[in-house]
């Protein structure tokens, strides 16, 4: 879609379901790609038995069975520039909408085409950054998992546990792709890191702060790169449950 004109990380995994279609090349310089939730299953008393899972627990993954809808506005700030779009996303109908400065369009994600692809990439971005605790429990099958328990976090210097995931080398749109989560004792997220195809050197670092409690899920409305004048955060959220 034409008017879909910023995205905010170079590359973040998302293995597609049968019904996606492939990631197409783009002139923008903060792209992320990720993958999206599993169907919506009722869930009681959820088994905590990995950290992953553990840290989505944290954020209210066992409250998600209860959310019928979600609406937030994605915004970044970079030096004078503003940039903002906002979502309106029903899970349980697979029904997503966007409105954006130029533009409007409500689409079904089972139909994907060329008329709703460009939209449908700014949603599964800015999604990930609202709800990406819950893709550690979402994508599970598609990552391998290293836990250390004590490590130093890149913008505070602080000691905290840190989560490596690294992506399958294959399917998806950027496979191999590897990010590191940095938390403490609640298993809340306080730092993360990107490395593209789990290279050395990190792709991007922000952290995660400014949380807030929506219906029992929790998010971290701001996240602030290590260096420069750059805020990504989240206004107008509301999580609608049954």
């Amino acid at each position: 879609m034409k008017t879909l004109v910023f995205y905010t990380m170079c590359s973040l995994l998302f293995l597609s379901c049968k019904n996606e279609v492939k990631k197409e090349n783009h002139q923008y310089d903060d792209e992320v790609e990720v993958r999206d939730p599993q169907p919506i299953t009722k869930t009681e008393n959820p088994k905590i038995s990995t950290t992953a899972s553990a840290i989505a627990s944290a954020n209210g993954l066992q409250n998600w069975s209860n959310v019928k809808e979600i609406k937030f506005t994605f915004n970044v700030d970079r030096d004078t520039t503003h940039y903002e779009r906002s979502w309106t996303w029903k899970p349980k109908k697979n029904m997503v909408s966007l409105t954006s400065v130029n533009d409007t369009i409500t689409y079904n994600r089972s139909k994907i085409d060329s008329t709703n692809q460009r939209a449908d990439q700014g949603f599964i971005n800015d999604k990930y950054w609202l709800l990406a605790p819950f893709n550690l429990v979402w994508d599970a099958a598609s990552f391998t998992t290293k836990h250390e328990a004590i490590a130093v976090a890149p913008i505070s210097g602080k000691n905290m546990q840190k989560l490596t995931i690294v992506y399958n080398t294959d399917g998806g749109y950027t496979p191999g792709d590897a990010y590191d989560f940095y938390f403490e004792g609640d298993f809340i997220i306080k730092e993360w890191v990107f490395r593209e195809k789990n290279t050395k050197e990190p792709s991007l670092i922000t952290s995660w702060e400014n949380y807030q409690t929506y219906n029992g899920i929790k998010i971290a409305k701001t996240h602030k790169k290590n260096e420069g004048n750059w805020t990504l955060h989240f206004t107008n959220i509301e999580v609608i449950t049954e």
